[in-house]
């Protein structure tokens, strides 16, 4: 019988779109219309959590590319709040002399319309996809002060100290959130998730043994499991992640558990469909480019070239997979 927390097998597999050619970049090549050099103002691109992150980093990389394809000044805003959907419900409505984008993950675009009952803002009237940027896998990593190296030890260790399994997350509602309750209801393992503000914070009390576990995307713990501050139990996809190839996936150590996430720039659906359109090409030119995917793959992220239309097609297939998940999990927000 089908696990009712596991995601079925997405409609769309995004990682088959990934890099295409020099050809098809060539084909998408930004033709500025003369109204694009003369709309005044900058481009902002609104990130929803601190500087420093995965989210944050792509935005910075494909914003200094975009001001130099079109000629404009670019500018990262990160407004930090509510596990990034403080961000989103600041753009509803956002005039149409103001050309903003969000970079946004599944949290705030899958998630939270179906959790949270208050939600300012919804995903699919008030946003439209613009342009796909990364994938990502995710992780299970161990304080050093844990005595664990997979994870049938991780396992056995929290079913023998209830009282103690705590795992973090670096957002209440994320989807490492939902990832941290798959694998405790498929393992029945019970834990304990306790929501952070970013992954900074997150790591920091797991390398000082605050936190027994972390659950995140994996380019986020790499940096400290590289140095030896945390060990990578396991990962996420469906293959050996390139950057950790001697860390197994949870399918290889007997958990059916298989995801990814993604980051995704989105429009505020108030924004004129000739300017998405010129965003949409602009950024699938850059996401094409050998120098940006190098850049990106340096920083641990898996680049993703996209056109909008395929962006809008996997960003459906995503909610089509995870929206049973979601809601069968029974996640009720504290707040």
């Amino acid at each position: 019988m089908s696990n009712p927390l596991l995601p079925a097998a997405p409609a769309l597999n995004r990682r088959k779109v990934l890099v295409h050619t020099a050809a098809g970049a060539l084909a998408a090549s930004v033709a500025l219309p003369r109204w694009a050099h003369a709309q005044a103002g900058p481009i902002r691109i609104v990130v929803g959590y601190p500087p420093g992150g995965a989210s944050d980093r792509a935005a910075r990389l494909v914003g200094e590319r975009m001001q130099q394809l079109l000629q404009r000044p670019v500018i990262v805003d990160n407004r930090v709040g509510a596990g990034g959907r403080l961000a989103a419900q600041q753009l509803v409505n956002t005039p149409v002399d103001q050309t903003i984008l969000m970079m946004a993950n599944p949290a705030v675009m899958s998630v939270a319309p179906l959790i949270y009952k208050d939600l300012k803002y919804d995903a699919q009237k008030d946003f439209v996809p613009v342009a796909a940027v990364t994938d990502y896998d995710f992780g299970v990593a161990v304080s050093n002060a844990l005595p664990v190296k997979e994870v049938s030890h991780m396992l056995a260790w929290i079913r023998a100290n209830p009282d103690k399994a705590n795992a973090g997350v670096p957002a209440t509602g994320s989807l490492p959130h939902f990832f941290a309750l798959m694998l405790s209801y498929m393992a029945q393992a019970k834990i304990e998730v306790v929501g952070y503000r970013g992954s900074a914070p997150l790591l920091n009390d797991l390398i000082g043994g605050q936190i027994p576990l972390a659950f995140d995307t994996l380019d986020s713990l790499l940096p400290q499991h590289e140095g030896g501050k945390l060990r990578v139990l396991a990962t996420s996809g469906a293959k050996r992640s390139p950057f950790t190839p001697n860390v197994p996936t949870f399918k290889e150590q007997g958990l059916p558990l298989t995801a990814t996430g993604w980051n995704t720039l989105f429009a505020p659906a108030t924004t004129p469909k000739a300017t998405v359109a010129l965003l949409g090409r602009t950024v699938f030119q850059i996401m094409s480019e050998p120098d940006v995917q190098a850049k990106l793959a340096a920083a641990k992220m898996v680049p993703v070239a996209m056109t909008q239309a395929q962006t809008a097609a996997a960003y459906q297939a995503f909610n089509a997979q995870w929206s049973p998940v979601i809601r069968r999990s029974g996640f009720k927000p504290d707040a």
